[in-house]
């Protein structure tokens, strides 16, 4: 909710993907991972239940298979996923969102 805010502050109505009811492709996940520069474990969310019934805290599972995982199973996403123009990034904490929306308010708002 922060994110979204933050994204509108800066003057722009951000189109919103529901991921639970509109999970990406491979080809979209792979690209979203590569255009944010981080791994594909760093994308899994750890605090839902599927991480701790499949065991992703053990590091014995390729990429690929993480990728598997997140498609079969959307909620093991993390999220806010933010794409702009100036970059894509999981807005975690939110105010890395400042770094790739135009006109962002750097202050309080």
């Amino acid at each position: 909710r922060n994110t979204l805010e933050m994204i509108r502050n800066s003057g722009t109505e951000p189109t919103i993907i529901h991921y639970l009811e509109t999970p990406p492709t491979r080809d979209e996940l792979v690209k979203l991972i590569a255009d944010m520069g981080i791994s594909v474990r760093a994308l899994l969310r750890k605090n839902v239940e599927p991480y701790e019934e499949l065991g992703l805290a053990e590091d014995k599972f390729t990429d690929d298979r993480l990728i598997d995982f997140m498609l079969q199973h959307p909620i093991l996403i993390n999220r806010p996923i933010v794409v702009t123009p100036l970059g894509t990034r999981l807005c975690r904490p939110s105010e890395v969102v400042l770094e790739i929306v135009p006109d962002a308010q750097k202050g309080a708002f």
